[in-house]
């Protein structure tokens, strides 16, 4: 009896737990990649996609550039591309239009990191200044995010990245590594408690004839619709977006009754590094070398021959 009664203590006790978390609001969450970081220990998923795509629903394409081999303990760029069309405004979230910002995420290999400040060069510190990248957590300092930032100057954002030694680090081997790469342009139609954000298309809840449409001391749409019961409910549709839809109109349910605003999205890429052993460098060089000399002294040695054979003719 007294087993039974701890286990219904124990259930109660962790629904309330489960309640209360979804309860809780996610104030500190202001901005991507702060959600990410804060719900996901791990931003890639075990099917291969970045969890940016939970919240950024559009599709968009991404491109990296890096180069196809490293050396050890060596620094290098790593170039996210995010391209969209000029002049592109999006709804923010007070309602207003404005322009995109982008952001990006790297997942490298173990091993890899961000690179310390003290070794860029003049020219990449030229190029990475103003822009922030942070590791994604303690726990993964191969994974860096960076963003939102304006996307009108930063449609390309470069990741300095330092290669592991494999004599130092544990884990790194001399092989070849994957590097995953995900870009967004413009807001996410989704916040992490699943509400949707006022950058996404709103279909209607109800079926009936639209009675009215007004506006709140907030700017948002209050959408009257009188049901097939004679009974008027409403919906509430955020500001910045432009209704599809007039007084006195029909509609469905699931009816769209917006124009879609998104015109941003999230994409994701990857490629591949060769972690290269500088005696292999060495070794290749020297097979070289010696495959050119002899080669020219083999070409000596036949125009040596042929020499002779002329005066062996000529006797």
């Amino acid at each position: 009896m007294k087993k039974l009664f701890t286990e219904k203590s124990n259930i109660i006790l962790s629904s309330l737990m489960a309640s209360i978390t979804f309860l809780i609001p996610l104030e500190n969450c202001s901005a991507f990649p702060v959600y990410a970081q804060q719900a996901y220990t791990n931003p890639r998923e075990a099917t291969g996609r970045l969890v940016c795509a939970n919240c950024h629903l559009a599709q968009k394409p991404v491109a990296i550039e890096a180069p196809t081999s490293v050396l050890p303990d060596t620094i290098f760029e790593a170039v996210v591309k995010i391209p969209y069309a000029d002049g592109l405004k999006q709804i923010q979230g007070n309602g207003t239009k404005g322009g995109l910002n982008v952001g990006g995420i790297v997942v490298l290999p173990e091993g890899f990191k961000l690179a310390p400040k003290d070794r860029l060069s003049t020219t990449l510190k030229a190029k990475t200044k103003g822009v922030y990248i942070q590791p994604y957590s303690a726990e993964k300092p191969n994974i860096l995010v960076v963003g939102p930032i304006g996307g009108d100057k930063h449609r390309e954002i470069i990741f300095p990245i330092q290669s592991p030694s494999p004599g130092q680090d544990k884990g790194a081997f001399y092989i070849k590594y994957p590097i995953y790469v995900g870009g967004n342009r413009g807001r996410g139609q989704i916040n992490p408690n699943g509400e949707k954000t006022n950058n996404t298309l709103y279909s209607s809840s109800l079926a009936g004839k639209v009675q009215s449409i007004e506006k709140d001391e907030k700017g948002n749409f209050i959408v009257s619709i009188k049901t097939d019961k004679d009974v008027v409910l409403t919906q509430t549709v955020p500001a910045g977006l432009d209704l599809s839809i007039r007084s006195g109109d029909f509609v469905k349910v699931d009816q769209a009754i917006t124009n879609d605003p998104n015109v941003g999205g999230f994409g994701q890429n990857e490629t591949e590094v060769v972690l290269q052993n500088p005696n292999r460098v060495i070794g290749l060089i020297a097979f070289f070398f010696t495959v050119v000399i002899s080669q020219t002294f083999f070409v000596l040695k036949k125009k040596q021959f042929e020499k002779v054979q002329a005066a062996e003719m000529n006797f």
